[in-house]
């Protein structure tokens, strides 16, 4: 059984949420031991959501699972990479592809990314 580092981060570890095939960076979330071990069981990758306080299989709600085809440790056990078939095809809570979907412009920030879904219409917000 592979085991990480949860002490560093009061229990939690980074965890990068990567396309499988693109290599684009989908979202940073994080997993406590709970939510990795679910990950390993399932396959499917789950979380902890920090503002919610609770484990978080990714999709529960909008139906955008995360399935996990392979997983990179970093040299300090304490940061790992999910490397995912996003299904549904967005990461993002807003609705789009993934969370890095704003670019830095001088001081602004400009969306560079298309909207999949109506976040309004899949979380009935």
């Amino acid at each position: 059984m592979v085991k990480l580092d949860f002490a560093k981060g009061d229990g939690l570890v980074p965890a990068i949420a990567q396309d499988w095939k693109t290599g684009e960076i989908l979202m940073l979330a994080y997993i406590n031991e709970e939510a990795w071990n679910e990950t390993l069981k399932t396959g499917n990758a789950t979380y902890w959501t920090r503002s919610r306080k609770k484990i978080w299989r990714k999709g529960e709600s909008s139906g955008n699972v995360q399935k996990v085809k392979e997983i990179y440790v970093d040299c300090d056990e304490d940061t790992v990479i999910f490397k995912v078939e996003q299904i549904g095809g967005a990461a993002c809570h807003e609705g789009f592809r993934t969370c890095f979907f704003r670019k830095v412009e001088g001081n602004m920030l400009k969306v560079i990314g298309e909207r999949v879904f109506n976040p309004d219409e899949v979380y009935n917000k």
